[in-house]
């Protein structure tokens, strides 16, 4: 976490802990807080404070998007969705299938990239939402959101449209005005704030079935006790994060640039995925051709390198990642990769650093 984060979230473990519902003063306390901290947030991506859900995560935020949107007042509207989401989306888009509703993935390219026309020819008129992500968190290529918005809307299709954002945030401008989408989906723990924390943006209007139901908290739209001090901490991990981002896309770049030019020189073999595309600033996605990727993950762990061989939120997951299986990968292939990511506690020498521990890992 930043520090400012927890500097500005310890009140809150003590002094000011009141429950935000209830009537008291320190219940009151609690309440201007919440309620300051989803001002804050929707300022950064030019929503209104009534459009801020706060959950608990990241995976909880693309879950509300995808079930509550379909599912609202017992609709079981269709959804169409990327083969390379997140698994949050992915899963979330099986369940409402196993209820009935209508569910198309689509394939990216080689590239990596999630193509506007592609999706479009996937939706109906019973499509209720459509669902892509603004940046892969395995492969850091980012997709052509904006694009899709419109092109669906040329086409004269109503259905919604959600973006995972959880990996752009923190080197990419979010407008939610800008792109155009109805949900939007956000974590804190990507930007420097608190883990447990997240955020759906839900554009004014539209309808959403939640799925924790109780006392109706977050306008009805998720209930809990809120998490204050997460709030708090997600508020200031945003700002902290916008004002940052210049700073940021510079070191995270030149530490990537660096690892990759390193290892094209010692290591020509290796390939990254996505480099005729657009990628997040700090990702490295690499393919090494005849290599067991988890062996090779646990040498490097040994070495102090934290690496990931896909989505870092799978729990000890092995298999053959579906994000590039979809863009035409063979299986081989998609079990010799591995992800470096570069972030806002990166520092000169870092990218070097990281080329030498893998290339000492694979002698």
């Amino acid at each position: 976490m930043r520090p400012e984060v927890w500097d500005a979230m310890r009140p809150f473990v003590t002094d000011a802990f009141g429950n935000s519902t209830g009537p008291h003063a320190p219940a009151r306390a609690a309440k201007n807080a919440l309620e300051e901290a989803r001002e804050r947030v929707a300022a950064t991506i030019g929503a209104r404070p009534n459009e801020i859900v706060f959950t608990g995560g990241g995976t909880e935020s693309d879950n509300l998007a995808v079930k509550g949107s379909v599912l609202f007042r017992g609709a079981r509207g269709g959804v169409v969705a990327s083969a390379i989401e997140h698994d949050a989306v992915l899963e979330s888009v099986e369940s409402v299938g196993e209820l009935g509703c209508p569910t198309a993935l689509v394939d990216a390219n080689e590239d990596g990239v999630v193509e506007p026309d592609v999706i479009v020819t996937s939706v109906s008129p019973d499509t209720a939402l459509v669902s892509v992500m603004a940046a892969n968190n395995e492969t850091g290529v980012v997709q052509p959101i904006q694009e899709l918005v419109l092109a669906l809307r040329d086409e004269g299709f109503s259905a919604l449209v959600h973006t995972d954002a959880i990996q752009a945030f923190a080197s990419e401008r979010i407008d939610v005005r800008q792109l155009g989408v109805d949900l939007l989906s956000l974590a804190a723990h990507k930007l420097g704030g608190p883990k447990g924390m997240g955020i759906l943006f839900v554009r004014e209007g539209v309808g959403l079935e939640p799925g924790i139901h109780g006392g109706g908290q977050e306008l009805g739209r998720r209930s809990g006790t809120a998490n204050v001090m997460g709030a708090v901490g997600t508020a200031v991990a945003m700002e902290r994060a916008s004002a940052d981002r210049t700073r940021y896309r510079k070191r995270t770049a030149a530490e990537r640039d660096e690892f990759e030019a390193i290892l094209a020189d010692q290591k020509p073999e290796i390939l990254v995925t996505g480099v005729r595309v657009k990628r997040l600033p700090g990702h490295s996605h690499l393919t090494i051709p005849d290599v067991d990727s988890q062996i090779l993950l646990m040498k490097l762990d040994r070495s102090d390198l934290a690496v990931s061989t896909g989505s870092s939120c799978k729990s000890g997951a092995a298999s053959a990642s579906h994000v590039l299986l979809s863009m035409g990968m063979d299986v081989g292939q998609a079990r010799s990769a591995l992800r470096f990511s570069f972030g806002w506690t990166s520092q000169p020498g870092d990218g070097a650093k990281a080329a030498r521990g893998l290339i000492l890992a694979l002698r």
